[in-house]
């Protein structure tokens, strides 16, 4: 723990370290998009972009693009998030010659195909907590510092139950049961930051663009390790954003996320040959109801590849 000790520190601030104005004069000619993948979101999305749009574009001017991916809604998201002055791409009209994948880093992957910024902050859209200060303070190291290549959120996460009874600190429960034991068994490096399957982020796109995006819920985990294999602990950073409430899952969803979880573990284990096995683990997950149903769900995960590399091909051709 020696080196996340020297880490934290130096890596570790607060969103009120990276005031807007001082920002602003340091951005230069360098462009910022920030990227939400939102499904089903109307009731959040819109008041997000929002807030983008005032307080980050119009009032100061550090955001070129703000970027929604309606990721197959059925609601009013799309509509929500274009009334509120984003620009609105469907998940499976970008890069369309490529057979369509779900999942959320599905669409964290075409949002950053579709954006155009030198720095890409991805934003959730099922926030209820949203400040400006949620881009800010993760686009101030990236700006400030151009050693610094991918930025991390961490907050404090209360749990409202269904009591209305809200418990600090109580949220992130796959993060506290799956992602952190598995980062301190397999990857200590990383085990500084407070919120590693945190959906709120920001890199350089040069970067981003050269590592591969798992198509469902294991994306964020598989982006800590393979950008920590690409550019090394020290250019990673995390900023405390303060409070952060969302809309929260369901048991069983957070069931079938941790598998997808384990599952995108197991194939950063394997890629660096820590581990080698007789056969694939299964991909299935049995889950049993309150009323003692048997449910079997697939928690598979697949992945798109480096962004760069598709590119590359399509010139090559």
């Amino acid at each position: 723990m020696t080196k996340v000790q020297e880490w934290y520190g130096p890596h570790s601030s607060t969103a009120a370290e990276w005031p807007l104005d001082a920002l602003v004069m340091a951005k230069g000619d360098t462009t910022v998009s920030v990227v939400l993948p939102a499904r089903d979101e109307q009731d959040t999305v819109g008041d997000i972009v929002t807030v983008i749009r005032r307080d980050l574009v119009e009032r100061l001017p550090l955001v070129d693009e703000i970027l929604v991916v309606d990721s197959n809604s059925t609601d009013a998201t799309a509509e929500r998030a274009r009334q509120a002055g984003a620009r609105v791409v469907a998940q499976n009209q970008v890069l369309s010659h490529l057979p369509p994948l779900s999942g959320k880093g599905e669409a964290l992957w075409k949002g950053l195909a579709a954006s155009h910024g030198d720095i890409v902050v991805f934003v959730d859209a099922d926030l209820h907590s949203f400040g400006a200060h949620y881009v800010s303070g993760l686009v101030g190291p990236l700006l400030v510092d151009p050693r610094t290549h991918f930025v991390k959120a961490t907050y404090e996460r209360p749990y409202t139950g269904a009591d209305g009874v809200v418990q600090p600190g109580g949220g992130g429960r796959v993060t506290e049961l799956v992602a952190r034991p598995l980062i301190n068994l397999f990857w200590p490096e990383l085990a500084g930051f407070a919120q590693p399957l945190g959906g709120e982020y920001a890199a350089r796109r040069e970067v981003l663009e050269r590592v591969p995006f798992v198509t469902e819920y294991g994306v964020e985990f598989g982006l800590l390790v393979d950008l920590l294999d690409l550019v090394g602990l020290d250019a990673m950073a995390q900023v405390d954003l303060g409070r952060r409430t969302h809309t929260h899952q369901s048991m069983s969803a957070l069931g079938r996320m941790a598998g997808q979880i384990m599952l995108t573990a197991w194939s950063r284990l394997e890629r660096q040959g820590r581990v080698v096995a007789s056969e694939r683990p299964a991909h299935t997950l049995l889950q049993f109801g309150l009323d003692g149903q048997a449910d079997l769900v697939d928690v598979a995960v697949a992945e798109r590849p480096p962004l760069a590399s598709l590119v590359l091909e399509e010139d090559v051709a």
